[in-house]
This record gives C-alpha cells, structure tokens and sequence, in this order.
C-alpha cells in the first residue's frame, strides 16, 4: 500500500496527464516517452531518428536534464525543435514539468514528439506524462540483468530498444538472456536490437515510428 503524501502525488500527477492525452490526441500527436540509465544512447538516438524523418514529419523534443543544455542543444542541431527541462536534481520529469514546457513548442503542428526523460532506471516509470507510449532503451554495455533489477520500467514500457550492438564482442552480456526475461515480464513489449554508432537495426525502428504516426 502507498503511504498517502506518495498516493496524492501520484493522482494529482495523473489528472495533469490526463489532461495532456486529451490535448494530444487533439492534436493527432504522436508522443513517445523515452526511458533509461544515463549513457545509454537516448540522445544519440534521436538524433539518428530526426535525420531520418525530419523531412517527413514535424519533430519536437522535451529535454529532461538534471542541469545544463547540451542535450537540447545536440537536438536543434539535428533538426528539430527542442525545449529544456531542468529538474534540479530531480530524478526524473512529472506531468507538471511537460505542462510548464507544453507553451514552448508548437504541438499544433507537429507530428511527433519525444520527451526524452531524466537518465534513471527507477522514477521515470511511475509518472504517467499523457504518453502514448513508454520506449525503454537499455544499452548492452548494461549488462543483461538490469530487467531482473528494475522490473517496473520494463514492465511499463511498449518497445525496447536493445542499443550498442556493435559492442557485443567486447562485453559480458548474453542477447538471449535479455529477451527472455524480459518477455517474461512483458509479453507484449516489441524488442528492436540497434546501433547508433553502425546504424544497424535503426531501420525497424523508424518504421515502427512511421507506423504510429496519426496524421
């Protein structure tokens, strides 16, 4: 049971992302919320998906960083609008946060938008911001028992991305290992294994995007 000040938060959390699904569906807006350690390639990703389908679609981003810029900045860089969050030591972004940040970007016109959440295999994974999906990317340099530390984020999460491949020969971390159990925790979650240092696998991915965009 959650203690009550835990239960409050995590309602009045709830009501604010209700109301984002809302404004989003309105909108035709496709929103992914994107989830992991720190270090484990979100920016870099990104930044292969905007070069990617930035001439097909309208991109935004909502940066969740403890401090500093860079990340958004690496996201304009790459073609799409950006807008930060710094939390201040907050271990990851509520629906509050993506509320403040909402007027700074034109969802209007946009087609997808990510939040690109705080670097955190914990907190992200409570916090309903009004998504329409939770993308847990976890890098093979991690390791292949962090779904057996952090279950809720995987449990939460609707696609995996399996990053760092190209690195497989170089770590402990057994591929088979990973998808099992993390299909036991998830059976319906879609795994992709990728680079975004070879590009390998990225293709499958922008296609899954493509395959969700509502407009």
């Amino acid at each position: 049971m959650r203690v009550p000040v835990v239960r409050n938060i995590l309602e009045v959390n709830d009501r604010i992302a209700n109301e984002h699904r809302a404004l989003f569906k309105k909108n035709n807006l496709l929103v992914l919320n994107l989830m992991s350690s720190p270090g484990a390639g979100k920016t870099t990703l990104l930044e292969n998906t905007i070069g990617h389908l930035k001439e097909k679609l309208s991109i935004g981003v909502i940066e969740g960083d403890i401090q500093a810029s860079v990340d958004a900045e690496r996201i304009i860089g790459a073609g799409a609008a950006a807008v930060q969050i710094n939390t201040g030591g907050a271990c990851h972004l509520d629906a509050n946060m993506i509320k403040e940040a909402l007027p700074a970007i034109d969802i209007e016109k946009m087609d997808l938008l990510f939040i690109e959440n705080v670097g955190n295999l914990v907190c992200p994974a409570e916090f309903d911001l009004g998504e329409d999906y939770k993308v847990m990317i976890l890098s093979v340099t991690e390791g292949d028992d962090k779904s057996e530390k952090y279950p809720l984020m995987f449990h939460e999460a609707s696609v995996l991305l399996i990053n760092k491949i190209d690195l497989l020969p170089y770590v402990d971390c057994n591929m088979n290992k990973i998808r099992e159990t993390v299909l036991k925790i998830n059976p319906h979650i879609k795994i992709f294994e990728i680079s975004c240092q070879t590009k390998e696998g990225l293709d499958t991915w922008f296609q899954w995007i493509s395959d969700h965009i509502k407009r």
